[in-house]
């Protein structure tokens, strides 16, 4: 009876590791990404340009205090965008750089493109912006115009372009407003045929979905470096898509 009962008691618990493991499996992982949101019909013709010929890709993050980690750099999402862009294309050599931009509206960082520019001769500008903006209440005609002029400024300089949106916090939405600022990134990057990381969309998914709660007022670090490696990983795969960079192809060229 012992030896039964054993027995009936080991495939018990053989059953239920089995189907833990299968639902563990079927698990999707966190911070999932929309495809919609994965990619754009942009293109980056000097990235795909750069990454065929030289074998190299120098990416720079005009970015504000949301591209940083004080006391985890290596955790902020740039340093995370660089190593999943060196996964992913393995036989190319990839640096990503950041320049911060604090307290700098859309105009104030448009200015400064040319000069940043002749320093750092970018492949592709990562250009973070809209937050600053909204907070001050900048009019969004004239945020419309900096981001044109900005955008027009990296164009001429001969870099690719990427604009990113505004990052998403249910907190603020009763401070500020965030659609029309939203609005006129997507219309310019229409305008100059420039991909649109959806920052706003994708963190407000990440959100609803409960991959994270970006309610909290005080996250604490873990949840920060959380957000930011699965920011730098949708980033990552975003260049790569929307760059048309066939992985499988590097790896035959190495």
């Amino acid at each position: 009876m012992r030896s039964s009962s054993g027995a009936i008691l080991g495939l018990t618990l053989l059953a239920g590791f089995t189907m833990a493991a299968a639902c563990a499996e079927e698990a999707p992982p966190a911070c999932q990404v929309p495809a919609s949101l994965q990619s754009s019909d942009s293109p980056l013709p000097r990235v795909t340009q750069a990454v065929k010929d030289a074998h190299a890709l120098n990416i720079l993050v005009a970015g504000s205090r949301s591209s940083t980690i004080p006391s985890a750099e290596s955790n902020a999402y740039p340093a995370r965008l660089q190593a999943y862009l060196k996964e992913g294309l393995p036989s190319v050599t990839v640096n990503v750089s950041v320049e911060l931009q604090i307290k700098k509206t859309a105009a104030e960082v448009a200015a400064g493109f040319a000069r940043l520019l002749e320093n750092k001769k970018p492949t592709l500008v990562i250009w973070q912006t809209g937050t600053v903006d909204a907070m001050r209440s900048v009019d969004p005609d004239e945020f419309r115009a900096a981001i044109d002029q900005g955008v027009a400024a990296l164009q001429k300089a001969g870099t690719d372009v990427i604009l990113m949106n505004l990052q998403y916090s249910p907190r603020t939405e009763s401070v500020i407003s965030p659609p029309p600022y939203l609005d006129n990134l997507r219309v310019v990057a229409q305008q100059y045929d420039v991909p649109l990381f959806d920052r706003f969309a994708i963190m407000q998914q990440w959100n609803d979905s409960g991959d994270f709660d970006l309610f909290s007022a005080s996250p604490g670090l873990n949840l920060v470096k959380r957000v930011h490696d699965c920011r730098g990983r949708a980033l990552s795969k975003f260049v790569i898509d929307t760059a048309h960079l066939d992985t499988a192809k590097q790896n035959r060229q190495n």
